[in-house]
């Protein structure tokens, strides 16, 4: 498409992808959604991103990364069926992060049937320079039907600027107060000290006469919302490794989520991740150990969902076993009993539906109820592998370090994945089979 060109919608379960080429010195790219009413967001809600990947209203939801043969592509899932009446464009922007557009080859947005697979539009945005942020494309509605308009306007104030312009309110990184200079003694102005003896009586007003026709107290106003936090952490092979206290996650909760896609169709794959068609069923897992030494599994097989509210302090969300949900599996740390831990791993087997993890391209993103979200893909696999090691949450001078592992390992014949992972990592336990 044209820059300024528009198709008609043809349908509404839609998924956007932003892509571009990797490579060396090309930074990393976020896609980011905001739903508009008069030109405006109604409420910083309204913002689908990283930190805030679901619309309340279940009309956007941003999906996550994937890297495959060179390149990087991040995915919004689009259903305007469920876009709220009051709303009248949704905006598809797309943020780069430690560089320019510039630095970012071969950036477009495509937009495909997210049943059919069938590409509804596609703008390959040209011309690219100093730009930190884009505005892609939006969907908007027109006589009652939806269109798609290539847009490709750039920002040079990046997210925070392109967010703030429709209404966004963000959070301001922390800066150093200005120093305070002090006026030098010698300069300070001559105090006069007034006997006590001198000074004039104090006489006090008589006390005020009661209002009879005074207004009604008002309720205090409450507190504004808290403003949308921006920042984020991407693990790579370069820096594999964030303490959570330096993010501010020392207490609350931590979600650990794994979110997937397949690109290619094989015998025994699922298809895309959330598409629903239920043939390939993977398994989040983690392995811990306590402070008192204790050892043991968090995992569907053998219904091991484990407890947040008493040891271990980890729980399984739930076990996926469609690949119908969208938000993939999930797996909650309590983050107030970070003392009782000494290590903890997760990771991830094939429970069936596949011979291994090749053409399977996922996102891990941790969570934290307070503090930034810390997210990295996994790297292509090519070897066959049916179980990975994810990351691995590490006590460390009183606080948790997360580690990116993403090491794809391969059992031995008749060994289990779980058997694997924890020979890896020299965890010791007793296995004995288990089923669903």
């Amino acid at each position: 498409m044209p820059k300024g060109s528009n198709v008609p919608v043809p349908a509404t379960a839609l998924r956007v992808e932003l892509g571009w080429r990797s490579g060396p010195g090309v930074p990393d790219a976020d896609a980011s959604a905001l739903l508009l009413a008069a030109g405006k967001v109604r409420s910083d809600g309204d913002f689908v991103f990283y930190n805030q990947p679901a619309h309340s209203s279940g009309a956007v939801r941003h999906e996550g990364k994937r890297t495959a043969a060179g390149s990087v592509t991040d995915t919004l899932s689009v259903d305007l069926a469920r876009v709220e009446s009051g709303i009248e464009r949704i905006v598809l922007a797309a943020s780069a992060d430690g560089g320019t557009f510039g630095q970012v080859p071969g950036l477009y947005v495509e937009v495909t049937d997210a049943a059919s697979g069938q590409v509804v539009a596609r703008f390959d945005s040209p011309g690219a320079t100093v730009e930190t942020a884009f505005l892609l494309g939006e969907f908007y509605r027109r006589q009652g039907a939806w269109k798609f308009r290539a847009v490709g306007q750039g920002y040079g104030s990046g997210l925070e600027g392109l967010a703030t312009d429709f209404g966004i309110t963000v959070d301001e990184p922390q800066r150093p107060a200005p120093p305070v200079t002090a006026r030098p003694a010698s300069a300070a102005p001559p105090v006069t000290v007034r006997p006590a003896s001198a000074a004039p009586p104090v006489t006090m007003p008589p006390p005020a006469a009661p209002t009879v026709n005074a207004p009604p107290a008002t309720a205090p106003a409450p507190p504004p919302a808290a403003p949308v936090r921006l920042s984020k952490v991407t693990l790579t092979k370069a820096a594999p490794s964030v303490s959570l206290a330096k993010q501010g996650a020392t207490s609350g909760s931590l979600r650990v989520n794994l979110n997937w896609q397949v690109r290619k169709q094989f015998p025994g794959w699922g298809g895309r991740r959330g598409a629903g068609q239920g043939d390939l069923d993977l398994d989040l897992c983690a392995l811990y150990e306590l402070a008192d030494g204790r050892k043991g599994v968090v995992q569907a097989l053998g219904n091991a969902f484990g407890s947040l509210r008493r040891p271990p302090y980890i729980h399984l969300d739930g076990d996926d076993r469609t690949g119908a949900v969208a938000s993939g599996e999930n797996l909650t740390v309590n983050l107030d009993h970070k003392g009782e831990f000494r290590r903890i791993l997760v990771f991830v087997t094939i429970y069936e539906g596949a011979a291994s993890f090749a053409d399977l391209h996922a996102t891990v993103t941790l969570q934290p109820q307070h503090g930034a979200p810390i997210d990295f893909s996994l790297d292509e696999c090519t070897v066959p592998s049916t179980v990975c090691a994810l990351a691995l949450i590490s006590h460390t001078g009183g606080d948790l370090v997360v580690q990116r592992e993403a090491r794809y390992l391969v059992p031995e014949r008749g060994v289990s994945p779980q058997r694997t992972v924890d020979r890896a990592y020299g965890w010791g336990m007793n296995w004995t089979p288990g089923r669903k």
